[in-house]
């Protein structure tokens, strides 16, 4: 017995030190690529990437720890309900990629808040949408992908949870502040594999322990714990579990909230979101970025399958440790007096998965956490420096920006981690849904505002600054009246205020849409309408536009800070943007001269230091800098093989046909006629 647990610890063990040791690797080959000293080089991998690396990157951004702890969770709680949130990613997905990113490719931007600058003129949208993504950064992501990666070493090795988090975040602050998004996107593409290998081994042994699907279904309806409340519903699972889009009225996920609520809010996190977009940017065209939104669309009907449904197996074969409901025992399996649903897929893999590959799935969760987590960091990282710190210091060298945007990690992880213990309280430990319901109070203004700047030229920066306004005060009303007033458990009598008891979170999210779009449309129509040099080229109608903006010059001078005569040195084109506007700084930046090189007294400590960093890098010969500026040039012309257009837009009609597939296939109901899960489940009981 000795012998075998010792075998154990050695495979398992094993599996992890060679995924670090992949990781390790992937990591030192992006740091020796070039430009990371430039902007355009660090935080958008200097726009050189191929559709496969940024599409794998999209997915593994978006499948974190908190989506394998949290999906999981959810479906072993509710159901496939919540897998209508990943189907409907599908069409987003193509939303961003044919409406949003040609208009943000051709506007010459590093982030999503700089382009409102752009499109509207002053300072003010701009820093708040930064300041408020940077916050929805740290409550609905980097906190909740802390706390859900520690959650799952906590359950596999019983380590610390805390103690967990700081090793965490020790490596993936390694890779995001050495390689920039290059490193990242590289990184991301390793951990896209193992993820998709790992849980596809998990999925496959869960269904042949629970007898597939079908059986599945039945045994789902049956996972009720032995211990229990007498005359409640608690640990009885939903009479509706398999039905995905639900009754308006009297169910958690309602369908017209959910397509008329839930989806305008995710118009922000897949069009709008920085760390999605900047993904997109990094694309060396627009047929690899919508290529990429294809490919991730097409790899994103696999979470339903590989994580959601065994979350539902794990209840079933663990229905006293999953589906707890007293709180001395959810305390005995998973530590929480709340509940252990988040609990569901950890406890699945340490219960059916053989010795080394229960490493090699810490390996996968590990992967999907660090992919997250250096995604975030890299994008608020450049959000703060591009929208935030370059306003305070519009003058700062290239160096010095990118030291700021490296700090501001650390202080980013030291906020999320003092909101943990909140996290851990909050929504009947369904994570999941925790998320979403941070993102309806807060996001619907934001994704109308977005959207009405790209379709409709008329909006002015007054009726987009009052319509943010307005909707983040409607919002926060509610998200604070939600934290003060948490759900109550299954047995007591819920005495919430009716607005919050009665009033689904996504049904309010379409009510804020409703009053941000009206807000920001009568202020819009009721004030000047914007100048038309604004929109060139900030628009989907005048995304292909090539008039010379006004603020050309102004927008090359803030880019490059105080290298303006670099910037002379670009050479005109049809595009002004394209040469000038958008990287002279990636083709000059780099000339800036270190001070350790002009005083001659750098040691080769320093100069190792330097080069890690990325702080230092040889400046682009001529030829180099014609190449740059011809490649910035085809990227924002928008120009596409008519071959590659044609493949793509027909890839693009059968993405959005097998998402509405989906969504008809799972909202049916599964039982014969007749079948009654309610009587079904009182002759069980």
């Amino acid at each position: 017995m000795a012998d075998s647990e010792e075998e154990f610890i050695f495979w398992d063990y094993l599996a992890i030190v060679v995924y670090f040791l992949l990781n390790l690797g992937v990591g030192i080959y992006a740091l020796w690529r070039p430009n990371r000293g430039t902007i355009s080089g660090y935080f958008l991998a200097g726009r050189f990437m191929w559709w496969l690396p940024v599409g794998a990157s999209l997915f593994a951004s978006n499948i974190g720890s908190e989506h394998f702890v949290g999906l999981a969770g959810s479906g072993a709680a509710g159901g496939i309900g919540i897998g209508a949130f990943n189907f409907n990613s599908l069409m987003l997905l193509q939303l961003m990629g044919w409406v949003f990113i040609p208009v943000f490719i051709a506007s010459g931007v590093c982030t999503v808040p700089e382009y409102m600058s752009k499109r509207f003129g002053g300072q003010r949208i701009q820093a708040y949408l930064a300041v408020l993504s940077l916050i929805l950064y740290i409550f609905t992501k980097i906190s909740v992908d802390l706390y859900s990666g520690a959650l799952f070493i906590n359950q596999a090795l019983h380590w610390d949870i805390y103690f967990s988090m700081i090793l965490l975040l020790g490596l993936t602050a390694l890779f995001t502040m050495t390689g920039g998004l290059a490193a990242v996107i590289y990184t991301d593409t390793l951990q896209f594999f193992i993820m998709i290998i790992g849980a596809m081994m998990v999925m496959v042994k869960a269904f042949q322990k629970v007898g597939g699907y079908e059986a599945l279904q039945y045994k789902y309806m049956q996972a009720i714990p032995k211990l229990t409340y007498e005359n409640t519903t608690c640990g009885i699972p939903r009479a509706d579990s398999w039905i995905m889009l639900r009754d308006p009225v009297n169910s958690d996920l309602p369908w017209p909230a959910f397509l008329l609520g839930q989806t305008p809010a995710s118009v922000w996190y897949w069009c709008a979101d920085q760390m999605m977009v900047q993904r997109t940017l990094a694309a060396k065209s627009l047929s690899h970025a919508q290529g990429a939104t294809l490919f991730a669309a097409y790899i994103k009907i696999l979470p339903f399958f590989m994580i959601i449904l065994p979350g539902m197996i794990s209840r079933v074969l663990y229905p006293d440790d999953v589906a707890c409901v007293l709180p001395e025992e959810c305390m005995r399996a998973c530590g929480s007096t709340v509940s252990c649903f988040n609990s569901a897929y950890p406890r699945l893999v340490i219960g059916i998965m053989p010795a080394g590959l229960k490493g090699f799935m810490m390996a996968v969760m590990l992967a999907a956490l660090m992919s997250d987590l250096t995604s975030i960091f890299n994008s608020a990282s450049t959000m703060f420096t591009i929208d935030l710190w370059k306003r305070v210091r519009p003058h700062a060298k290239t160096r010095e920006l990118l030291v700021v945007g490296k700090m501001f990690i650390v202080f980013l992880v030291l906020v999320s981690i003092a909101w943990v213990p909140i996290i851990e309280k909050m929504q009947g430990g369904q994570l999941f849904i925790y998320i979403q319901k941070i993102g309806a109070y807060l996001a619907p203004p934001i994704a109308v505002i977005y959207t009405l700047a790209v379709l409709w030229p008329r909006m002015n920066e007054k009726g987009a600054f009052f319509g943010l306004m307005v909707g983040l005060g409607v919002g926060l009303v509610r998200m604070i009246l939600d934290f003060s007033f948490p759900p109550p458990k299954c047995y007591e009598e819920d005495t919430r205020p009716r607005v919050i008891s009665e009033v689904n979170f996504m049904y309010f999210a379409m009510m804020l849409c409703w009053i941000t779009g009206i807000t920001a449309a009568a202020v819009s129509l009721l004030t000047e309408p914007p100048e038309k040099y604004r929109l060139i080229r900030t628009t989907y109608r005048t995304r292909h536009d090539k008039m010379e903006r006004e603020d050309d010059q102004e927008y090359v001078a803030r880019l490059t800070g105080s290298d303006q005569e670099s910037s002379a040195t670009v050479s005109p084109s049809d595009n002004p943007v394209s040469t000038t506007a958008i990287h002279a700084s990636d083709v000059q930046l780099n000339s800036e001269e270190s001070p350790e090189r002009r005083n001659g007294q750098s040691n080769a400590f320093k100069r190792a230091w330097v080069w890690l960093c990325g702080y230092e890098t040889e400046s682009l010969t001529k030829e180099e800098q014609s190449e740059m500026q011809d490649h910035l040039r085809n990227i924002t012309s928008l120009e596409q093989d008519p071959r590659a257009k044609m493949f793509l837009n027909a890839n693009l009609v059968i993405v959005i046909v097998i998402g509405v597939g989906l969504f008809v296939f799972f909202t049916r109901d599964p039982f014969p006629e007749g079948f009654d899960p309610k009587k079904y489940q009182q002759s069980l009981v």
